[in-house]
């Protein structure tokens, strides 16, 4: 809407010309390449990106969104936030290990003060004390770790089953999977099960919002491309290259999604990769 009323202001102060039409053609092109999706230099692998896109839809339309609705129908509201703040609650481990690492040592201490006082007072942090509390949440991960040690972010790409990812966050990812809600359990088979039971659980919380944006995405792989490297804050940088962006000191991604989540209709990755 803003790029067609800011060409029709332009045109219309031009109407006098007989030129109109070309002069038009211009300014529209010109206002495509200044507003047009910044993402898409962030994305030379587009092609393979939207195939892998198109699975992971797939994916969750014919399981886990079917298997989430069920659960949210079942599982009332309740028991859900409880499910939500136990996982939410390892991730601030995580959390104040990575706000160490980058050398923010209040922010870090802060974190783990509201990990123990949810782990002891909270029930293992089932209930969110802390927040009533004052201690906020700040969630970080080891790929945000990277960016402060000036890594940047490199190129946009989809993970089967994974989701949404960079070149940074993908070489992060082993490791943030290290700090996962599962590394708490011995048993493979309940590490497979907390496993499922975080994407469910995660997956069930966007069913509404993923239904709205059903209605309103024109184009559901570039919105969530962009939304994604929004959030990772690639687009603070106006350089050219593919790799961009050192996160800058005090940045933190808006708390969008909880921590295992991708998008809506792509399946959850690690709950270790808050704000993912």
């Amino acid at each position: 809407m803003l790029r067609a009323l800011a060409l029709l202001a332009l045109v219309a102060g031009l109407a006098g010309c007989q030129t109109v039409k070309g002069v038009g053609t211009r300014i529209e092109r010109a206002v495509d390449k200044v507003m047009g999706s910044k993402g898409q230099r962030l994305d030379p692998w587009e092609k393979w990106n939207r195939k892998v896109f198109a699975f992971n839809e797939k994916l969750d339309e014919n399981v886990l969104k079917p298997v989430a609705t069920a659960y949210s129908e079942l599982v009332p509201s309740p028991v859900r936030t409880g499910i939500d703040n136990f996982f939410g609650n390892i991730g601030d481990a995580w959390s104040a290990a990575n706000l160490l690492l980058q050398g923010r040592f209040k922010a870090g201490v802060e974190q783990g003060m509201r990990f123990a006082v949810n782990s002891t007072l909270g029930l293992a942090g089932v209930l969110d004390i802390a927040t009533e509390a004052g201690l906020e949440k700040n969630s970080q991960d080891f790929g945000k770790t990277l960016g402060k040690w000036g890594m940047g972010t490199g190129a946009y790409v989809v993970w089967p089953v994974f989701g949404p990812s960079s070149v940074r966050d993908s070489l992060a990812l082993p490791v943030d999977w290290q700090a996962s809600p599962a590394v708490v359990f011995d048993g493979g088979e309940k590490k497979v099960a907390i496993t499922a039971l975080n994407a469910i659980n995660t997956r069930a919380n966007f069913l509404r919002a993923g239904e709205m944006l059903e209605g309103i995405a024109l184009d559901k792989y570039t919105f969530y491309r962009d939304a994604y490297l929004q959030r990772r804050g690639s687009f603070d940088d106006d350089d050219d290259e593919i790799e961009v962006l050192g996160l800058d000191g005090g940045g933190t991604a808006p708390a969008a999604a909880p921590a295992s989540a991708a998008a809506p209709g792509q399946a959850a990755a690690p709950a270790s990769a808050a704000s993912r």
